[in-house]
């Protein structure tokens, strides 16, 4: 019996053991290190970037299609989990940050890396605007080799561009732990809109911006964050399925009855694949028999090219979409009163973002059309 209660014993100390061990990989409660990043089968990634006030970082990069969720935090110091005091300090070495959980099968790091750009004065060592001290200086910090070598031929780049003036002084730097900010600090822009407004139209920020890159991408940043526009061929490659390239850039079509939206019923709205450009609306949407998702009329005519199609010994109309150039389908002139007509698309060209889902994903816009009168 003796000899039993050891081995119990000495079972349970193993046990205990492998406890400590797995729980020595979270260092305290207010740190995320690089165990956090996503595994390699998902889809979701992390990105941690630092762009001066936070509240301002955070905002900009949380409007971007694609990106899932966007935490402030405090990042590149050895100070265990800080408080904004101490931070604000300039004492601890830390930086304001944030980390942007990204669906990498719609944005790419690169893609994350050109709107920082454009959202910051990479050429600033000392701070960001109207808020200086290292605590707010810019910073790229990579999770791994890919990341370091996209950011550092993305800041090559910008200094080639001749964009600015001055050398870019970013640092490129290796993550080793986050800590978040405070409550009150996240989705600042949203919980306390007016006083983000103030404090960011004082800071200088937009006005620097919109002298460096002109008032097209300050109307970006008000619309979305984002703009829509055709990406290069590989990326397409890596970001779409080998279906949703076939039909988007070879002018391809998908089987009837056998694709993802030709009997959803759910309200919300269906953009490009590709561009994220919004097209049609669930409250346009009919069966037509065809096992196509087929539309009366688009939800933004201006993001719909119509083209004279003469394949397949028919006179047909191709409908594209404008800034993605995205091949979506055909219309036809037997559709629903009002319009007449019917826009047959291929699932494998739309991507659907459900009601609930519009304010997170950006197209907070459209909810209105929702709301039961």
């Amino acid at each position: 019996m003796e000899v039993v209660g050891f081995m119990k014993s000495l079972i349970i100390a193993a046990l205990m053991l492998m406890l400590i061990i797995s729980g020595c990989q979270r260092v305290d409660s207010g740190q995320t290190e690089v165990r956090d990043m996503p595994k390699e089968n998902s889809g979701l990634r992390v990105a941690t970037f630092a762009g001066g006030c936070f509240w301002c970082t955070e905002a900009d990069l949380e409007k971007l299609d694609g990106v899932v969720k966007v935490v402030s935090g405090y990042t590149g110091g050895d100070e265990k989990n800080p408080s904004y005091e101490q931070v604000s300090s300039g004492r601890t070495g830390h930086v304001e940050a944030v980390q942007v959980y990204y669906d990498s099968t719609r944005i790419t790091y690169e893609e994350l890396l050109d709107t920082l750009w454009k959202q910051i004065d990479p050429t600033d060592s000392g701070g960001q605007f109207v808020d200086r001290g290292a605590q707010y200086r810019s910073a790229i910090f990579y999770h791994d080799e890919e990341q370091r070598r996209l950011a550092e031929k993305s800041k090559e780049d910008l200094n080639r561009s001749g964009k600015f003036n001055k050398p870019i002084v970013t640092a490129i730097v290796k993550f080793k732990n986050f800590y978040e900010a405070e409550d009150y600090h996240q989705d600042y822009s949203k919980k306390n809109a007016l006083k983000y407004q103030f404090y960011r139209f004082n800071s200088g920020r937009d006005q620097f911006l919109t002298g460096v890159w002109g008032k097209d991408e300050e109307k970006a940043r008000d619309k979305r964050g984002k703009t829509y526009s055709k990406l290069d061929d590989a990326t397409l490659k890596k970001r779409l399925t080998p279906l949703q390239y076939e039909v988007t850039q070879k002018d391809g079509t998908e089987p009837p009855f056998q694709n993802e939206y030709w009997d959803n019923k759910r309200e919300g709205i269906y953009v490009d694949i590709v561009s994220g450009e919004p097209l049609f609306s669930s409250l346009e949407k009919f069966d037509s028999g065809t096992g196509w998702p087929s539309f009366s009329k688009p939800l933004e005519s201006g993001n719909i090219v119509k083209k004279e199609d003469r394949s397949f010994f028919m006179k047909r109309f191709e409908v594209r979409s404008k800034h993605g150039n995205s091949h979506l389908g055909h219309v036809f002139d037997d559709g629903p009163l009002p319009t007449g007509l019917r826009y047959c698309m291929n699932s494998a060209s739309l991507r659907f973002i459900p009601k609930e889902d519009l304010e997170r994903e950006g197209y907070g816009e459209y909810l209105k059309l929702f709301v039961k009168k």
